[in-house]
């Protein structure tokens, strides 16, 4: 299995820390995120941001068993989809697969993992936890959506039990995650999630610095303690 990972530390700072998982929206790359690590909560915290494992606009493909699609481009994706951000559930299964492999394979010597997703990069971050609510300790979800599915992949009443602590932050007019996807996200969290919730003005479908400033509480408060 082939990753590309940019880590905020050297190695020699890494055991034993807080680790962060940035997983980049659609069409953006591994270096996207990284950028918001400066104005979060750094001792004794590790970020590292993956890169999505399909070149941006590759098509669903149902023969295959992994989410490894071989190819440079501009940006990257972690499954296909359409302008309403419907897609083949398979495709989120095998970029959880993929996320939840890497964790296995680097993850160990940290105390603990939490995810942090922006747009589709948060659908996947809370597909990881649906699946594997053991494996992390919280989840941050940056304007983005949980995926809608019946799928025996997700063990929701797990994920109901642990109560994993999620962050929920967005622009209540986002132009890019359609109303139905939110309504369900809303719904999902409430249910699912120890749910923190917030909105903002102006924002649009990005991040802004009083959203990041958020982000740096949540974790202070439910990552580091």
């Amino acid at each position: 299995m082939t990753y590309t990972a940019e880590y905020s530390n050297r190695p020699e700072q890494r055991e034993d820390s807080h680790l962060v998982v940035l997983l980049h929206g659609y069409g953006s790359n591994e270096r996207d995120l990284l950028g918001l690590t400066p104005h979060l909560p750094n001792q004794g915290m590790t970020y590292v941001a993956l890169r999505a494992p399909q070149p941006v606009g590759a098509p669903f493909d149902a023969e295959l068993n992994q989410a490894y699609i071989p190819g440079s481009a501009m940006g990257y994706q972690w499954y296909s989809l359409d302008q309403r951000l419907n897609t083949n559930v398979r495709g989120v299964e095998l970029a959880s697969d993929y996320v939840l492999r890497w964790l296995d394979d680097h993850a160990g010597i940290y105390s603990d993992i939490t995810l942090l997703g922006f747009s589709q990069g948060m659908a996947v971050a809370t597909s990881v936890a649906r699946h594997r609510p053991t494996a992390v300790k919280a989840v941050i979800g940056l304007s983005g959506y949980v995926i809608e599915t019946q799928s025996n992949y997700f063990d929701n009443a797990a994920v109901a039990a642990a109560q994993i602590p999620l962050f929920y932050g967005r622009d209540q007019a986002d132009p890019v995650i359609p109303e139905d996807k939110v309504a369900f996200t809303l719904e999902y969290a409430g249910d699912h999630f120890e749910t923190t919730k917030r909105l903002y003005s102006g924002m649009g479908h990005g991040v802004n610095a009083q959203e990041i400033g958020h982000v740096a509480e949540f974790i202070e408060q439910k990552v580091m303690n």
